[in-house]
């Protein structure tokens, strides 16, 4: 008990501590709060929805944990990141007693602490997004079945099924199809694969799809094909298959992510393996590939790890958080190396104990700051307080500023540029729901507070009729007020 009550107490202080200094970011985190907060609002708790839209991005539960969140916090941003930094305390714990129990308490123990002081891991644990939930579901859906097939234990079985069904309620059906893909290479590689007949399939499917019911099946009763064809055609198969972001579409993404990830783990094992393998290749004389015979358990960790590399380096959109589910397997192999020399471990975890929490504070403040428009909501929501109309101009659309604010914001642009925006078929335009509106439709008998890119202020100066007044210069855009051009009928005056 000693070890899980100091690796809560690491959790604590690297995951939770300064959380409410974190503000919100654009785009994702802002989209997630905000479809909470409008779920709550409407006492909708099945359909997401944001910006008065059903959203059909991801499934359900996150948005379950945010509202959870919201209602014992408040709407605050310490709310928003509780679960993703309770979600990696239970993952560090379950890496504790995997690695305990399919090696000893050492191991287990060691491997609970690279993955808490690795950087992705630490990062992605105060991030509001659904990949930590989706790393502990899939981690544990993994390791019970380990479990239950080293002790043929139906049992494991079953709870495995149940954590891959909520994994599928978190993102969708990778958190079946990764977990079962994994399981079936492995039992390849064991040459066991009637195996399969000893895995519950028909009730623990019964289970499965029961879970999974919950959800889903309203959805589809309530928006039918909208729901299917956006959620399974955009969200997952042109994910997959055409690049949200073709500028990081490159065969070595994962690599460097990995290699950063895992820092400083990374840079002290992976040349030492280099080195160890190396050396042990050079001595063998007669079969040099009995170095690569690994023992049930590290094939089974090797395998996961792996997969889950290949499986999302051949997705041709990449993201940093994609891979996190090696990260447990990945975190027990490095812990078999550093148990050999536990003065480095020592040493390392003691460095990042320290420096984690002040680089959340001297750096990752600042960061969420400079992608967050709170400021600026701030003031337009004073505006919108005397009937002001809203509106953006210019590159990503502010998801914070609507999340803060609590107001519509309008995305103005020339006719042309609006039309295409506009949602079409099965392609990335599907994820434009924000409202929308042409520069020439403004509204005259209003006055307008106008959230205005930097790039983008000469043009909108020069577009946009009448007066603009100057109110602030945030970080990535100006603020501009014009009083109404139209007043209304019965003062006897237009002002123009």
């Amino acid at each position: 008990m000693i070890r899980i009550f100091i690796l809560v107490l690491i959790s604590v202080l690297l995951f939770f501590v300064f959380n409410g200094a974190l503000e919100f970011t654009d785009p994702v985190e802002g989209n997630y709060v905000q479809t909470a907060k409008e779920m709550l609002a409407s006492g909708d708790y099945f359909s997401p929805r944001i910006y008065g839209n059903y959203w059909y991005d991801k499934p359900v539960f996150f948005y379950w944990e945010l509202m959870l969140a919201f209602k014992i916090f408040g709407v605050t941003e310490f709310a928003a990141r509780f679960f993703p930094a309770l979600m990696a305390t239970f993952g560090v714990i379950a890496t504790y007693l995997f690695g305990k129990k399919i090696y000893d308490k050492n191991i287990g123990f060691i491997a609970a602490v690279i993955l808490a002081t690795s950087l992705e891991f630490w990062y992605l644990s105060h991030a509001v997004i659904t990949d930590m939930t989706l790393f502990l579901c899939v981690s544990l859906t993994l390791a019970f079945f380990f479990v239950g097939y080293k002790e043929n234990r139906s049992l494991c079985f079953y709870i495995a099924y149940t954590f891959s069904a909520i994994a599928v309620l978190t993102k969708g059906p990778i958190g079946l199809a990764l977990p079962g893909l994994i399981i079936l290479l492995f039992l390849l590689s064991e040459k066991n694969i009637l195996y399969l007949k000893k895995l519950c399939i028909p009730t623990g499917f019964i289970l499965f799809f029961a879970i999974i019911s919950i959800w889903y099946y309203p959805m589809y009763k309530i928006h039918g094909s909208d729901f299917i064809l956006t959620f399974l055609g955009v969200h997952n198969v042109l994910r997959a298959s055409v690049s949200e972001h073709p500028e990081v579409n490159v065969w070595y993404y994962y690599t460097l992510v990995f290699l950063a990830g895992f820092f400083p783990w990374s840079f002290y094992i992976v040349p030492k393996v280099i080195r160890d393998y190396y050396k042990k290749f050079k001595e063998k004389t007669d079969n040099k590939f009995e170095i690569l015979k690994f023992t049930k358990e590290q094939k089974f960790l090797l395998i996961w790890a792996v997969s889950v590399f290949v499986v999302f380096q051949s997705f041709a959109t990449k993201y940093v958080t994609y891979t996190l589910p090696y990260m447990m397997p990945i975190a027990i192999l490095f812990a078999l190396i550093l148990n050999e020399n536990i003065k480095v471990f020592k040493s390392i975890s003691v460095v990042m104990i320290i420096l984690l929490p002040i680089l959340l504070l001297t750096v990752a403040v600042p960061i969420c700051k400079q992608n967050s428009e709170k400021d600026a909501a701030d003031i337009m929501k004073d505006y919108a307080k005397n009937g002001a109309y809203l509106i953006s101009m210019g590159g990503r659309y502010p998801t914070t500023l609507v999340a803060y604010s609590d107001e519509e914001i309008v995305r103005v642009d020339n006719r042309k540029r609006i039309i295409g925006l506009r949602p079409n078929g099965i392609t990335w335009k599907a994820t434009n729901v924000m409202p929308t509106l042409p520069i020439d439709a403004l509204p005259k008998d209003k006055d307008i507070v106008a959230f205005v890119r930097k790039k983008q202020k000469d043009e909108f100066l020069r577009r946009v009729e009448g007066k603009w007044n100057f109110i602030k210069e945030t970080r990535t855009a100006y603020i501009f007020e014009r009083k109404r051009l139209i007043v209304p009928k019965e003062s006897g005056e237009v002002i123009k």
